[in-house]
């Protein structure tokens, strides 16, 4: 083994040990003949003594392997600040250049620090982020473990249909002239693994949407924590939901403070009128970010006024899904299906808000097949678009139950729970605020072979242009 111990580890218990640690060096200065070293690695740090000049350099990867002793200037700061290291020996692993900058300070172009975010990463508080992340996540896992939902991973490689935002697209090879889209959820999945039997579902789930940039969402891709039940009503879901994040808050996060261990059920036409927003912050202390509350949003209406940017429904129609197409009207509403009162219908779409952010939404679906199909008159639905959907309205014949679920977005939801002002601070390698991966330099551009081999053909916008002003 490379190392006895990690960096974070040994305390005056230990005194007297013969160790080897690895990691890398965060600090490092020489006093007449002696180099102290502060060592680093996801653990902690610990201080190396040698007595030696040395030419070691911070971000060098090292070996120590030496003695522990009591350290007489006890650093307090520091939960190995009893102890520290008399190198016998160090050896170099790597050596590492001038970092570009200086991991320590906050005042660090972002575009830089997303560049070398495998150095960034080093940084203490993105660390914790990270592992708090994997700790919030395994918590819900384990409840919903618990309370016998089974996680179920859905495909990446699906059919493009008109939900709701511009799909990535995804050429295949095999079958020339035809693509796979990635999915903007796991929506339709989720809805036939209902049929199928599984009524209790969940999924850490990726998400792919080709849209603009959003504040507080990753561009172009996000986690969501995808949850679907069968033979339940809408209180049923905001229970099951909300029982997991008290316990969470109370477990992984003590040091916050919710507002209402009960939280508020809020019907929207009240929090518009009284807060002029679908998300309000009820937080007693707006300054306090340790300070959360939690509420649901109930009763939305079913639609929307059609604007300009609704392009994937049907030209010339005056209704847009307030949540998605799935969404079930409330019963006493089903009259104003194909009328012109279609605005009047309520729904039974849920909004998960916390501090003033919306953190999920979801409802109870549809599951029957005749109101499905005149929703999707109502938003304007051709008959070629109906057929995008035949998979889903051909498993409603099959006997389905009764359901409903949420997503909520990981991402947004850990940035608000650990206080970072920004999305990016809590995902390991994000994309920059136009979308693109600065560690490697994506989107790029394909070689012509690699084209070739997926049937495309690239055509320049300059070209496009002229042959539309040639017809």
């Amino acid at each position: 083994m490379l190392r006895t111990h990690t960096c974070g580890e040994l305390r005056k218990k230990d005194n007297g040990k013969k160790v080897q640690l690895t990691g890398w060096i965060d600090r490092v200065r020489v006093v007449g003949k002696t180099t102290f070293m502060v060592l680093k690695d996801r653990y902690g740090r610990t201080q190396i003594i040698l007595d030696e000049k040395s030419k070691l350099k911070r971000g060098y990867c090292i070996k120590v392997s030496g003695k522990v002793v009591k350290r007489k200037d006890v650093n307090k700061n520091m939960p190995t600040g009893d102890i520290e290291i008399v190198a016998d020996k160090i050896d170099v692993l790597s050596k590492s250049k001038p970092m570009p900058f200086e991991l320590d300070s906050e005042n660090v172009a972002e575009d830089l620090r997303l560049k070398y975010r495998y150095l960034d990463l080093r940084r203490d508080k993105i660390q914790n982020n990270l592992m708090m992340r994997h700790k919030i996540i395994n918590f819900i896992r384990g409840e919903f473990d618990d309370k016998d939902f089974v996680e179920i991973s859905t495909p990446l490689l699906t059919k493009s249909t008109p939900e709701g935002a511009r799909d990535f697209i995804v050429p295949s090879r095999i079958h020339p002239g035809k693509f796979y889209a990635l999915p903007q959820s796991p929506q339709q999945y989720k809805q036939l693994l209902m049929v199928a039997g599984f009524d209790k579902y969940y999924q850490v789930a990726p998400c792919l949407r080709d849209e603009d940039a959003r504040a507080h969402r990753s561009p172009g891709e996000f986690y969501q924590l995808d949850v679907e039940m069968s033979f339940v009503e809408q209180e049923d879901i905001l229970d099951v939901i909300e029982n997991v994040f008290v316990k969470l808050v109370k477990k992984i996060l003590p040091n916050k403070k919710l507002t209402f261990t009960k939280f508020p059920r809020l019907k929207y036409d009240d929090v518009i009128k009284k807060y002029g927003t679908d998300s309000p912050d009820l937080r007693k202390d707006k300054n306090n970010p340790d300070e959360l509350a939690f509420c649901w949003i109930v009763d939305f209406p079913l639609f929307t006024k059609q604007s300009e940017d609704d392009y994937f429904y049907g030209a010339g129609k005056k209704w847009a899904p307030s949540h998605h197409m799935f969404t079930m009207p409330k019963e006493k509403d089903l009259k104003y299906l194909n009328t012109k009162d279609a605005g009047k219908i309520k729904s039974y779409q849920h909004d998960f808000v916390l501090n003033g952010y919306e953190i999920g939404g979801g409802s109870i679906r549809i599951h029957d097949k005749e109101i499905q199909e005149k929703v999707f008159d109502l938003i304007g639905f051709t008959k070629e678009q109906k057929k995008e959907f035949k998979h889903l309205l051909e498993a409603f014949e099959y006997g389905v139950p009764p359901h409903g679920g949420i997503a909520l977005g990981l991402d947004r939801a850990l940035m608000i729970l650990l206080g970072e002002p920004s999305i990016r601070e809590v995902i390991a390698f994000p994309k920059n605020k136009n979308a693109v991966d600065l560690v490697v330099d994506a989107p790029s551009i394909i070689p012509n072979e690699q084209l070739k081999d997926a049937n495309i053909t690239l055509v320049s916008k300059k070209s496009s242009e002229s042959q539309k002003r040639e017809k």
